[in-house]
């Protein structure tokens, strides 16, 4: 299974710990496409200088899109890079998780508490969580998710 991880980088790298422990428990699900979203190393710069630019970076990022079975997002710290993956997986309608910690005392984007309708089958979901749960979460959302 291919796996695509969004979060936060140049919309701020608060949670890079948070996105360490979700890209290893990911990866016991399948290849993690975008798992050097979780490197510590990685600053709110990006990674311009590693790459040909903006351009570089937005094509392969889509080429991955493309490629996954499942699109992960850990959506506290609002990204407008996240938010953009985010419309585009559900254009190519992809199956989408959102991870959101109210403990953060950040209030989730309408655009993407509302695209989750509430049910089970729904192929954009959004799950708040805190931080000691976000192992097992995964863990059912994958057990749910292989059983279909």
């Amino acid at each position: 299974m291919n796996i695509y991880f969004c979060g936060s980088i140049r919309g701020g790298r608060q949670d890079v710990m948070i996105y360490q422990r979700i890209v290893k428990k990911l990866q016991t699900y399948g290849k993690v496409l975008t798992e050097h979203v979780s490197n510590r190393g990685l600053t709110e710069e990006g990674e311009d200088a590693v790459l040909d630019g903006d351009k570089a970076i937005h094509d392969r990022d889509m080429k991955w899109m493309f490629q996954a079975n499942v699109i992960v997002a850990e959506v506290t710290q609002p990204s407008l890079g996240v938010g953009y993956e985010l419309g585009q997986a559900i254009a190519l309608k992809k199956r989408v998780l959102c991870l959101f910690r109210p403990s953060s005392g950040k209030v989730l984007s309408a655009m993407i508490r509302g695209a989750d309708d509430g049910s089970e089958s729904s192929l954009f979901q959004v799950q708040d969580y805190v931080e000691k749960e976000v192992e097992s979460i995964l863990e059912n959302y994958f057990d749910k998710l292989n059983k279909k």
